[in-house]
């Protein structure tokens, strides 16, 4: 009989005590703890077992459950007489920033310090020992949600002192989620202070600290060391590209296959691999994410549960507002190609408004983009060069983006859809109602950067483009042709049935130089369809040459002007 599925249980007690349906992850255990390393920064797409992790590794270790060896009985890590010695022998840390998702700086720092103070609550105890003398019991005392920044960055640190003292062993401190507090500061606009509040505690807690043992630190992204990891030269960063703890997060091939057996699901295996497959960390390309393998077992019907289960509001945000060269390359990801790029895994959010590298790095870091291949070489220059070739997860992280691509133009006023609609039927009039609508409602909203008014067309262009390849993609194949820049842009449609006709639309900025009104900018653009022969492309792929529509967009501003034949 299957095992039940337990659905956003990250208790490993509660797991093991009512035998809900769990993948022995446990040989973690052993391989980080012969690692030696003093501090891990282990970085992984949400919803891959992180926080489960953590909590495992504080049943393992921690005093607390000294004598639990029900918990880990069966598992393999059981099977090694040295690490069932080391069970339930240490004080250990466990904390979390999972929550820590404020609107502004003083808001965050009151939550900090008001998990600082329910963590030093469970400690209690030690008032009533000796190792803290009148000065501890004073600082202890003053760690409050009102403390100062003093108190607050070194609660961690002073606690190691006293647990140290009072266990007679130096801690281990887990912090799960610590990349949290980063990604809302970054989106919310006080990264400053968040860096300057966190740096002081990281530095108190895992570097200036001689009663750390070990230390384990998750999150999805590697945030860049000049930021908030500066002082820390004992740090060991494992990313998604790393070898190390390839299996560790996430379910492999093999594990998932055995729960579809174990659960009469046999017979589904390849759908399932085509929805939740590709994942890769390390030299693993087998990895399934665990949430939406928990859903489906649980559910038995395929849906997109790990890219719906939180915001991606900030990937939204970076590709809609991103360079006409990252939505270009987002289309050729969307058609299912590969883009190449150069990566940066140390991701610096400051630097997201103007750096593409920055924006693939973070995509690839939250598990939307996987490595396909890396190609390492000296360039001419002498210069040592990494280049990954990236390409959309899997089907699921696609549907995620589609139906985000829709939302973008989802407002009633802007009439996107309407403008589908007369595009297919060929109503100029009301192709040209439509469209001054849709521009003049998400102009902006494509908008960003320190120059507006220089990237602001392309931006909406090609965000526009995305929108009708995503909602036309079960009636045409969308094309397109870049290489003589944006003023000579077009779109082809091709039809993917042969009763369809076949669409070409150019767009084009008026010159005011040469065009006087937006007519003339019209005519020049339907004059540079003839001129390239767009026609001759869709004609070898068996349109008619009667069967093509041809339409010239012309912008200035926000205003538009469509014109066909």
């Amino acid at each position: 009989m299957a095992r039940t599925v337990g659905i956003g249980n990250q208790s490993f007690e509660v797991i093991r005590r009512e035998d809900y349906f769990y993948i022995d992850k446990t040989p973690f255990i052993k391989e980080w703890w012969e690692s030696g390393d003093n501090v891990t920064l282990i970085a992984r797409p949400r919803r891959f077992g992180k926080t489960l992790t953590m909590d495992m590794i504080e049943s393992f270790f921690s005093i607390k459950y000294a004598g639990r060896d029900d918990l880990f009985r069966g598992l393999r890590i059981w099977d090694n007489e040295k690490f069932r010695k080391l069970q339930g022998t240490y004080p250990v840390i466990n904390l979390t920033f999972a929550n820590i998702k404020e609107s502004n700086y003083d808001s965050a720092r009151e939550k900090i310090c008001h998990m600082l103070s329910n963590l030093y609550s469970e400690y209690e105890f030690l008032l009533d020992s000796d190792v803290l003398g009148n000065r501890g019991k004073r600082f202890f005392e003053s760690v409050s949600e009102d403390m100062n920044d003093t108190a607050a960055t070194m609660a961690i640190h002073q606690l190691s002192i006293y647990l140290s003292r009072y266990y007679g062993k130096k801690v281990i401190i887990l912090l799960d989620e610590y990349d949290t507090p980063m990604e809302e500061a970054y989106v919310n606009g006080y990264w400053e202070e968040m860096v300057s509040f966190t740096r002081s505690m990281f530095n108190a807690a895992f570097k200036t600290n001689p009663y750390l043992e070990r230390a384990i630190m998750t999150g999805i992204t590697r945030v860049g060391k000049e930021s908030i990891f500066s002082d820390l030269n004992n740090l060991e960063v494992i990313t998604t590209t790393s070898e190390a703890y390839g299996d560790c997060f996430g379910f492999t091939e093999e594990e998932v296959f055995a729960a579809l057996d174990e659960f009469g699901l046999s017979d589904r295996k390849r759908e399932v691999k085509d929805w939740y497959d590709g994942f890769t960390f390390g030299g693993r390309r087998d990895i399934y994410n665990p949430w939406s393998i928990l859903n489906y077992l649980d559910k038995k019907r395929l849906s997109a549960y790990w890219a719906n289960s939180s915001s991606n509001s900030l990937a939204g945000k970076l590709i809609r507002e991103g360079s006409k060269d990252l939505k270009i390359k987002f289309e050729s990801l969307l058609r299912g190609e590969t883009v190449t790029e150069e990566i940066d895994e140390q991701i610096v959010y400051d630097q997201l408004n103007d750096s593409d590298q920055a924006i693939w790095s973070l995509l690839l870091a939250s598990g939307y983009l996987k490595v396909r291949n890396l190609k390492e070489y000296i360039s001419d220059f002498g210069e040592w060069k990494e280049e990954y070739e990236l390409e959309l997860t899997n089907f699921e992280v696609r549907t995620m983006f589609q139906k985000m691509v829709r939302k973008w133009f989802a407002a009633p006023s802007a009439g996107y859809n309407d403008f589908i609609k007369a595009l297919l039927l060929g109503n100029v009039k009301a192709m040209n109602t439509y469209m001054n609508r849709v521009a003049l409602t998400t102009f902006s909203y494509f908008d960003t950067g320190k120059n507006p008014s220089e990237e602001e067309p392309e931006r909406f262009y090609h965000g526009f483009v995305l929108g009708l390849m995503v909602e036309l993609a079960d009636r045409y194949i969308l094309t397109s042709n870049r290489e003589s820049g944006f003023g000579r842009y077009d779109v082809m449609l091709e039809p993917r049935r042969q009763e369809e006709d076949g669409i070409i639309l150019e767009f084009k900025v008026q010159d005011t130089d040469d065009e006087k009104e937006l007519s003339d900018t019209v005519k020049e653009a339907l004059a540079q369809i003839d001129r390239q022969k767009y026609e001759v492309m869709l004609m070898e792929k068996g349109v008619p040459a009667e069967k093509i529509r041809k339409y010239g967009f012309a912008f200035s501003g926000k205003k538009v002007l469509i014109g066909g034949r």
